[in-house]
């Protein structure tokens, strides 16, 4: 199982790449794209901040968090023994979409967005999707599949 998710990172960092390939050659030289008129546009921005455009200006430090991040994300999916499908699937695209806007930021010093929802300002990119839908399969992984009884019988046998 470790390989196939080690593979489905590599497609989802070359699809994000790709993507973001085809906004630099045809969004940043003839401008935004309309998709849905007053509901989705293809915009190129180069964003020096972190998911949606938060803390513009720290390349270094968000490159060097994510990087922690990635690398810790990718640890626990290669140690951890009480996976589910929303634990690995989460860890997978976490570290695709991590990987894929360091890459970014390593080339180009910010990420290339380029996706633009008239319900939420900040303009984002495929990566940013991968980030935050792993973070939610996180979040059900371990609101509905982690098994907080063995803990707290861990807990109550190592004080005896």
């Amino acid at each position: 199982m470790l390989i196939l998710s080690l593979i489905l990172i590599l497609l989802f960092v070359a699809g994000d790449q790709a993507v973001k390939y085809l906004a630099v050659t045809y969004l940043q030289p003839d401008g935004p794209m309309t998709v849905i008129p007053g509901l989705l546009e293809f915009r190129y921005v180069e964003n020096t901040g972190a998911a949606f455009g938060l803390l513009g200006d720290y390349t270094l430090i968000l490159s060097i968090i994510t990087a922690v991040c990635v690398v810790v994300v990718l640890t626990a999916m290669i140690f951890y023994q009480e996976h589910s499908f929303f634990s690995r699937a989460a860890a997978i695209l976490i570290v695709g979409g991590g990987i894929g806007n360091l890459i970014d930021r390593f080339w180009h010093g910010y990420v290339i967005d380029y996706i633009s929802v008239s319900f939420f300002p900040p303009v984002f990119n495929l990566a940013d999707c991968f980030v935050v839908i792993g973070v939610i399969l996180f979040l059900i992984h371990f609101f509905f599949f982690t098994n907080k009884d063995k803990g707290r019988e861990k807990i109550i046998r190592s004080r005896r």
